[in-house]
């Protein structure tokens, strides 16, 4: 196959172009990477986050790339936002085929100091509300020209288990089943699939490290094979991938984007009882 061909092939199996797609939490981060990635791909984007200009300078990025973007500022904890961006996609935009559940997170304590209402508050961002935005959205995904795709982003905290992650770890991991469910049921007019970041230079997690040794940084690329951390546009690249018609045969999977961790034993910060 001669460089043009293979150009072709490759250019047409990660095209998004006359696709549109719902991002959650879009503002900044893997959210904001996405949305340019898929821009550049060809997409048409609806963007959710909580913070009005944040989801502006994204939306100005992806219009310079000469795609039409949508902002939606709102909380996506409250779900009467994710019909609303649904109706906006579908009514401004002219349809949906795409949907990334990437808004999530929790704060985790240890298991004695772990109350239900932490971990019903992490359970609801972390599952129900992907839940309920695939739910909404599934309709218009099954008339999606080529078939339509949902991508969670979930955690590879989801498949490890560690001391103090609960609520973290454990809504990870329920997010990672739904995505294996709703494959199940969507099939074969919906596919979807979850990648799992390992550790992502994103401000969230450049806080965290500011708060920590100097040398907590360099424990944890010493840890992944691949010797750094990852960043946004990693993560952003594997999402399109699998929203993509280069991944359209695969359903139900869980993409561990990490760099390869490498599972040394590493004494727990918290003491035995």
């Amino acid at each position: 196959m001669s460089s043009s061909e293979t150009q072709t092939v490759g250019g047409a199996a990660f095209n998004l172009d006359r696709r549109v797609a719902i991002i959650t939490g879009a503002g900044k981060g893997i959210g904001a990477a996405t949305a340019v990635t898929f821009a550049e791909a060809g997409a048409d984007v609806l963007l959710i986050a909580r913070t009005a200009d944040d989801l502006a300078r994204v939306a100005g990025e992806v219009r310079a790339r000469g795609r039409r973007a949508l902002a939606l500022p709102g909380d996506v904890n409250d779900v009467a936002v994710l019909a609303d961006a649904v109706a906006m996609a579908v009514g401004e935009l002219g349809g949906l085929d795409v949907v990334v559940n990437n808004a999530g997170g929790s704060y985790s304590r240890p298991f004695l100091e772990t109350s239900t209402d932490q971990l019903e508050s992490s359970f609801h961002f972390n599952v129900s509300v992907p839940f309920e935005l695939s739910r909404l959205a599934t309709p218009h995904l099954l008339e999606s020209e080529g078939g339509g795709a949902i991508v969670n982003v979930s955690s590879v905290a989801g498949l490890n288990v560690s001391r103090g992650s609960l609520a973290h770890s454990l809504t990870k991991a329920a997010l990672n089943q739904l995505t294996r469910l709703m494959a199940a049921e969507l099939a074969p007019r919906v596919r979807v699939n979850a990648v799992l970041p390992g550790a992502i230079e994103t401000d969230a997690l450049r806080g965290y490290l500011s708060a920590k040794a100097p040398d907590v940084r360099q424990t944890m690329i010493a840890h992944t094979a691949m010797r750094r951390n990852g960043t946004p546009e990693d993560i952003a690249r594997a999402i399109l991938f699998l929203a993509a018609p280069a991944a359209s045969w695969i359903t139900g999977k869980l993409l561990e984007v990490d760099g390869m961790v490498v599972h040394e034993f590493i004494p727990s910060s918290l003491p035995d009882l």
